[in-house]
């Protein structure tokens, strides 16, 4: 019987931590929302930003932030110095001077710079028509993205319009994560 009960509980706790955030395409993303309206989550990455490895591996692996963001997002991850061509708003971005001999830091993409990325990782959310609510520069932990994700998800950032605002918001917050 204890076999049994053990066996239980580590299939149990693999499967936990082996639940992952269903990353897409901006495209894939902005089809979605053709068909079932939500508002989009994107990680915008590079390959040789420590702070996104990070956010990886600390707080987009945390079993609530999964659950939250693969619940109420459509999540997106891009690679803001990557190839993929991006379909947004009637135009398609590219990375034109993408060097794929180049180690380390690479050019921009074009996406990432309409968004006006300029730091890693940042965050950006979409509304469900696709247009761009705001992008959030920086690392940050479960409790921390927690403040971000429930705003933009309950829309309660339409209500945050001053810095006075933002702070009785940030103040009042109560994170569960």
């Amino acid at each position: 019987m204890k076999n049994i009960l053990l066996i239980l509980l580590v299939l149990s706790v693999a499967s936990v931590s082996a639940q992952k955030i269903n990353w897409m395409t901006m495209n894939e993303a902005l089809a979605a929302q053709k068909e079932n309206p939500k508002k989009i989550f994107m990680d915008v990455y590079t390959t040789w930003c420590g702070p996104c490895k990070l956010l990886d591996k600390n707080t987009f692996s945390d079993p609530d932030v999964v659950d939250y963001v693969n619940k109420n997002f459509y999540a997106v991850k891009f690679n803001a110095e990557g190839t993929e061509e991006v379909h947004y708003k009637d135009f398609t971005y590219t990375n034109p001077n993408y060097n794929p001999n180049r180690k380390g830091r690479n050019s921009q993409h074009l996406f990432a710079h309409a968004l006006k990325v300029n730091a890693y990782p940042t965050v950006v959310f979409f509304k469900e028509n696709g247009d761009l609510i705001q992008a959030v520069p920086g690392y940050r932990t479960p409790p921390q993205l927690e403040l971000f994700l429930k705003m933009i998800y309950t829309d309660d950032y339409l209500k945050v319009t001053t810095a006075e605002a933002w702070a009785a918001y940030q103040k009042n917050f109560k994170p569960t994560f």
